[in-house]
């Protein structure tokens, strides 16, 4: 369907998203505001790659739930391989549980189905292309997790970041995504190497690593590799 590109949106749409949703999720787990459920899937969809609180998540939703509500319906959806919630790394597991999540679909299509843009005008907007990219290295992850490879979580700190951050067993890895977008890439890994000493960091994309050099590797090749970049 690569070259039909409104048969690969309903594909998308009705028989992957819907159908993931409706038997997978609400079918199998007790549910009692499906539709919030919902909103919250397209909210993980249209905020992929930023972070956002579960209050902000509860003003765009516009429903009676709460936080609570939302971190479980967040788990659902991650168990079903749909969108998941990151949280900060900390160095303290109770640090990490208490922050904002960094909203993470596992496929960019996931993404893309639901927006209005085809592919050009998708890499004109340069805010919307940035977020993508950024998703695309964070479910290249994301899947690696899921499958027991590692952990991955996000590090913020005032105005500076880094996208993710790797653990495997005791072995931390930075890793910075730069597109299009105006980032401070090298501050943040800086700062966090001054903070908490990983055994690598990464700059995917642009004057780092080629991001389809990224992507064709398996996660693990990545974060277990004992030379930086």
């Amino acid at each position: 369907m690569i070259r039909d590109e409104q048969r690969w949106r309903r594909y998308i749409l009705d028989s992957l998203i819907e159908t993931t949703i409706a038997r997978d999720v609400l079918l199998q787990t007790r549910v009692d505001k499906p539709v919030m459920l919902r909103r919250l899937f397209e909210l993980g969809c249209r905020y992929s790659g930023q972070i956002l609180s579960y209050t902000k998540m509860l003003g765009q939703l516009q429903d009676g739930g709460n936080s609570t509500t939302l971190a479980h319906y967040l788990d659902l959806l991650a168990g079903v391989g749909m969108v998941c919630g990151l949280q900060k790394y900390a160095g303290e597991a109770v640090r990490q549980r208490g922050s904002s999540p960094k909203l993470q679909v596992f496929n960019t299509a996931l993404m893309t189905a639901q927006s209005s843009y085809g592919l050009e005008d998708a890499k004109a907007d340069r805010e919307y292309w940035g977020h993508l990219v950024e998703s695309a290295v964070g479910a290249h992850l994301a899947n690696a997790s899921a499958a027991g490879e590692c952990e991955v979580f996000y590090w913020r700190e005032r105005n500076v970041e880094v996208d993710f951050v790797t653990r495997h067993g005791h072995a931390l890895t930075a890793l910075e995504v730069k597109s299009g977008r105006a980032s401070a890439a090298r501050s943040g890994l800086q700062v966090f190497s001054e903070l908490f000493k990983p055994q690598r960091k990464f700059l995917v994309g642009a004057d780092g690593i080629a991001l389809e050099s990224f992507l064709s590797r398996p996660a693990e090749f990545w974060t277990k590799r004992s030379v930086n970049s």
